[in-house]
Parts: C-alpha cells; structure tokens; sequence
C-alpha cells in the first residue's frame, strides 16, 4: 500500500493521551477505594494488596482504551464522568 493511501494521523491524539493518563489514574484510584470499601471483612493485608496492585491493570487499560474515542473532547468528558461516578460512590460509601 502506497503511502499517500494511509489516512493521517488524528491531531486530538495528545488530548486522549492525557485524558487517559489524568482520569485513568482517577478512576484505577477509585476503584482501588471501592473495593477497600466492598471487602472490609478481608484482612488488611491480603485486601491492601489486592487494592494497590489493581491500579495498574486499570490505568493501563483505560489508557489502552481511550484511543476508542471519537475525539479527544469525548474522551474527556467520558472518562471524567466515569470518574466523577466513582469518586461520588466512594464518598457515600465512607459518609454512611
């Protein structure tokens, strides 16, 4: 295939970058919450090192992801979402 058949690369590719790499490590931080807060009757031990080692996996994978999106404002707006969700869940949860 010749070169000049290749589409261009997409200009937002900075934009999904560092959506995924700011609200991805927001949302692996949150659900690494979460989940201290669903396995309370686990021992500390064992529940603080699944916590801490289910960041990455995460972060990793919706910054995988986010080149899914059809623009950097969208994945934006998703992922902050997404974020803002599990941040609030994580508060109620610690409030009751």
């Amino acid at each position: 295939m010749a070169a000049a058949n290749l589409p261009p690369i997409r200009r937002d590719w900075l934009s999904k970058t560092l959506a995924g790499f700011v609200l991805g490590a927001v949302l692996a931080l949150g659900c690494s919450g979460l989940f201290l807060q669903f396995n309370a009757d686990m021992p500390l031990s064992v529940r603080g090192q699944l916590a801490m080692w289910m960041v990455p996996p995460v972060w990793l994978g919706v910054l995988g992801g986010v080149f899914f999106f059809a623009s950097g404002l969208r994945a934006w707006l998703w992922l902050g979402g997404a974020g803002a969700l599990v941040l609030g869940a994580l508060s109620a949860l610690r409030l009751s």
